[in-house]
């Protein structure tokens, strides 16, 4: 008894050291978030003003909607002016709830309200302080991921280190904070996690039951988040299909996962005020599909040859059914085709060209790109790449393996001992091989995804590194008898650069931008109406509230095309082409920016004003090109020299090193 009592003991003082090292990685990775950004910004030491110019491009537009939910006289009436709003984009009333996903602002706003923190804390910390404990909760997931895959909980604090020293490949948190992915991926971490207990053989009803309704509650919450959250999921369901194909015991518990995507998929779809871009997805289409082909197995013996044929078919069918019913679906369901999203794919994959403005700047976004060379150096100087492509190695021929001995007949044990060496017939190291195999090709094409899959490549990689069964399986190929995981302490080498970085004295500082903004709320009139690029709209939507003509937002046409028009005072047209264009959105000023107009540090074919001439013909893209010639100079340069017919047309009416305001007339005279 005295044993008993021991050994359960130590697994109760494992368990709780465990579940405190988890807590306290996240809580401390949130106060670092803040601490840096703090050091990064002076955010205590500046007025409000200077505080919300710190939300760049699409932030500013998610934190502008924060501020009017708090300005609201009621919930209620602050839901109805969002989801009516035509006070944003001139000539134009949208769902902002819905098109901008903006339920994270909804929740923040009641939190700050009922919790009684208006008393207490201002509201930009708020928002930024629950978006930082969201990235403490990402990384306790990732903690507690490695830490069940594992068996230790060292691979967790070695998962967390890894994800800090390569944050700038993890996370864009210190970029962009109220971005849809930083609100999300949290949610998605921690499905990850209960998906991957639930997946366990040897796991106990009780732990279960437990695992299914988290996962079940963060899939919900997660497609809730983030408009392209459906997305990621279809590509978890891919691999739990491919689970499925190589680990029949764990069939049940796939499809139970399955009803979760299909219970999230309409619950979101009747709260997101019926988005038919959640019926059209092909989650759906995929889930629905395997729900129909499993008709097939039910009545076949396992292990059978007819149920390996039956395997065989099914894929087959599983596919086909897939796309059927995808094109079915979007055939009958009402919905905004992303025609630019696919037209932007047949360009990157080279299976068109296109001199579309659009479509080549969305191109030369660095985050669009395939991943530069400093990329990989970054990861490989952290030690994490090579680690990780090892321990993909050892758990893919692992996984080849149980795989021949399944098509030879041999029958798999029913519980894997450490000794045996099999780690490739655990369902759950397979699901996380395939789901990191999916992200990393889509990494690879496009640099932006990496921040979706490089947390878990950390994951994997200490998983692997503090793994005995890992490494029992390796040394058993090599005929060794005996194994000693290899553990590393990251934390101690990187420790001293980190505290570096909060010891750094940074400094934000952009006083035309404040001056721009204080002009604007002082000297414009209340509806009047800004034109710019949609970086700087978003800005002056924030720190002003006056209305705009464009938004940083890509997930629109309409909006897509107002933003290529407007960009047209960077091209070489007339002033009363320009002036037609601004006052079609009924614009009363116009903002040149010189850093746009005078551009000149990006790679040449990528300025802005170089995807305007290719688009208008006035640059030769490919040979064999007709080169139009504009009889016009650049706009944003001849509208500064004041002369006619642009002095007719524009008034300038503020300027400084940065920006050049110009009042659109009404009234135009043509008088030299």
């Amino acid at each position: 008894f005295a044993e008993e009592l021991n050994v359960l003991f130590q697994r109760f003082a494992k368990i709780f050291i465990g579940c405190l090292a988890a807590v306290t990685s996240g809580m401390m990775y949130a106060l670092y978030l803040s601490a840096y950004h703090e050091r990064k910004f002076w955010f205590s030491n500046r007025q409000e003003l200077e505080r919300e110019i710190t939300f760049q491009g699409d932030s500013a537009i998610y934190y502008s909607y924060y501020k009017d939910m708090l300005k609201a006289p009621s919930f209620e009436r602050g839901v109805y002016e969002l989801t009516h709003n035509n006070k944003t984009v001139s000539l134009k009333t949208i769902n902002a709830v819905q098109q901008m996903s903006l339920y994270p602002e909804l929740i923040a706003s009641v939190l700050y309200q009922a919790t009684g923190s208006n008393e207490i804390i201002e509201p930009v910390y708020f928002y930024i302080g629950i978006v930082f404990g969201l990235q403490g909760i990402y990384v306790t997931a990732l903690f507690v991921t490695s830490w069940l895959m594992s068996g230790t909980w060292l691979a967790g604090m070695l998962t967390v280190a890894w994800f800090i020293i390569n944050r700038v490949d993890t996370t864009r948190i210190e970029y962009s904070i109220p971005l849809r992915e930083n609100w999300a991926l949290p949610y998605f971490a921690c499905q990850v996690a209960a998906l991957t207990g639930y997946l366990k053989s040897n796991l106990n009803t009780y732990g279960e039951r437990f695992c299914y309704l988290l996962m079940s509650a963060s899939t919900y919450t997660f497609m809730m988040m983030w408009e392209y959250s459906h997305y990621l999921l279809f590509l978890q369901a891919i691999s739990l299909f491919l689970l499925d194909i190589f680990s029949l015991e764990q069939s049940d518990k796939v499809y139970e996962v399955y009803k979760i995507y299909i219970f999230s998929l309409f619950l979101g779809y009747l709260l997101q005020f019926e988005n038919p871009a959640l019926l059209v997805s092909p989650l759906l289409s995929l889930v629905a599909a395997l729900m129909l082909a499993k008709c097939l197995q039910l009545n076949v013996k396992k292990g059978s040859f007819v149920a390996k044929i039956i395997k065989v078919i099914n894929f087959y069918l599983v596919c086909t059914l897939t796309i059927t019913l995808n094109i079915i679906m979007k055939m009958f369901v009402p919905h905004k085709e992303n025609g630019h999203m696919l037209k932007f794919l047949e360009v990157k994959f080279g299976l068109n060209m296109t001199k579309n403005f659009t479509m080549n700047w969305l191109l030369c976004q660095e985050s669009l790109q395939a991943p530069s060379q400093d990329f990989f150096l970054r990861l490989t100087q952290s030690s994490l790449l090579p680690f990780y492509i090892l321990v993909l190695i050892i758990c893919l021929l692992s996984m080849l393996q149980v795989i021949f001995r399944r098509i030879n007949g041999k029958s798999l044990k029913e519980t894997v001992t450490l000794e045996d060496g099999r780690i490739g017939e655990r369902p759950e190291i397979i699901y996380h091989v395939i789901h990191t195999i999916l992200l990393g090709s889509l990494a690879m094409v496009i640099e932006g995804l990496k921040y979706i899959w490089i947390p878990y490549v950390c994951m994997l990689a200490a998983f692997g590194v503090c793994s005995p069964e890992l490494w029992m399986t390796l040394f058993k190929w090599l005929r060794l008898r005996t194994v000693h995981p290899i553990l590393l302490v990251s934390y101690y080498f990187f420790f001293p650069r980190l505290m570096t970085e909060l010891m750094e004295l940074q400094e934000f500082y952009d006083p035309d931008t404040v001056e721009l903004m204080t002009w604007i709320k002082r000297q414009a009139p209340v509806a009047a109406v800004f034109a710019g690029s949609p970086q700087l709209m978003g800005a002056i939507k924030l720190c002003t509230g006056w209305m705009v003509t464009s938004l940083p937002l890509y997930n629109d046409d309409d909006l897509l095309k107002r933003n290529e028009n407007i960009y047209q005072i960077y091209s070489k047209r007339s002033a009363e082409d320009i002036y037609k264009i601004l006052t079609s959105y009924k614009a009363n000023y116009l903002i040149v920016e010189d850093a746009i107009c005078n551009e000149v540090g990006t790679m040449r074919g990528c300025r802005v004003k170089d995807l305007l001439d290719i688009a208008n013909g006035h640059m030769v893209c490919e040979e064999g090109d007709k080169l139009t010639y504009s009889k016009y100079g650049r706009f944003c340069h001849e509208v500064k020299i004041n002369y006619s017919p642009y002095v007719n047309y524009f008034t300038r009416v503020y300027w400084n090193r940065s920006y050049f305001v110009y009042k659109i007339n009404t009234v135009i005279s043509f008088q030299s």
